[in-house]
């Protein structure tokens, strides 16, 4: 098989096990934090076992922890919105939102990294936000699928700043020790979880955590950090835009959970300027070259 192919494959199988978040996140039971609490410690226990059967080097530089520790409590803080985004709403509603993170990257990436800004970004980002006005046309902070919205915009932000910071500093190690470090700060900022909230119902919803924390973390999110090696952060940013496509498919397969008309035309225009986006920052990056 051509190495580009399989690596295709490859990136579109994690986005498949990153999309199985929406769902579990519905099903399971238990308060956000906890949620994700659990899912990082199991985790990053996994993944330490494949990082130390590879005898990969688990070292890092000086110069690199703060920005390793910055990029875990930004992917705790991610994971946390996004979850209450989803619990608030639905499926849809909150992965749609929180896909508003290539644009929202497309305007860090020029301030945090010094780059190039280019006008077309506004009008896109002017859709953008065209398409998050038919998931909730009337904001209202009393209403839920309004702080929905707003949790999952939030997320993006975290998630964009995560994804810059972990691509422009700290890609030159191993993507399961980057993943295991960032998941382990997570478990410690964390962990006051298990004395704030009541611990006794973990028995019950232990599978499904586990299923997070296999499918969803340790195999989807780590991949996921493997394909920055392979492909550019715009070529990953198309290819991820079918993850709530996917999200909203196993939604309606396991929890027969169905978006509404509005969800659906406010969907189609973030994912499409989402996709416009990434095909103008590759002609910028191949004219540029």
């Amino acid at each position: 098989m051509n190495t580009n192919v399989r690596r295709i494959i490859e990136l579109n199988i994690a986005i498949i096990f990153m999309s199985t978040s929406g769902a579990l996140a519905r099903y399971i039971d238990l308060p956000v934090p906890m949620i994700i609490a659990l899912r990082s410690i199991i985790a990053s226990v996994l993944i330490f076992l494949y990082c130390k059967w590879n005898n990969f080097d688990f070292k890092i530089k000086k110069k690199d922890r703060g920005v390793m520790l910055l990029s875990g409590v930004l992917l705790g803080l991610h994971w946390i919105t996004y979850f209450y985004a989803l619990i608030l709403s639905n499926i849809a509603i909150g992965m749609i939102s929180l896909f508003t993170f290539p644009i929202i990257t497309s305007f860090l990436e020029p301030i945090l990294l010094k780059t190039k800004f280019h006008k077309a970004q506004i009008l896109l980002g002017a859709s953008v936000l065209v398409g998050i006005y038919f998931l909730v046309p009337h904001f209202d902070f009393e209403n839920d699928h309004s702080k929905a919205v707003l949790f999952g915009v939030i997320s993006a932000v975290l998630y964009s700043l995560r994804n810059i910071i972990t691509k422009s500093r700290i890609v030159d190690y191993n993507g399961s020790v980057i993943m295991f470090y960032q998941l382990l700060i997570v478990a410690i900022f964390l962990s006051p979880t298990y004395v704030l909230y009541d611990v006794t119902q973990i028995d019950n919803q232990l599978p499904a955590i586990l299923l997070l924390s296999l499918l969803t973390t340790a195999i989807g999110h780590t991949w996921f950090i493997y394909s920055f090696k392979n492909f550019s952060t715009t070529s990953v940013s198309i290819m991820s835009s079918s993850q709530p496509i996917y999200g909203i498919l196993i939604g309606i397969v396991f929890l027969n959970e169905f978006p509404t008309s509005s969800a659906i035309i406010g969907g189609l225009i973030i994912l499409s300027t989402v996709i416009l986006e990434s095909v103008l920052a590759i002609k910028i990056q191949a004219s540029s070259n």
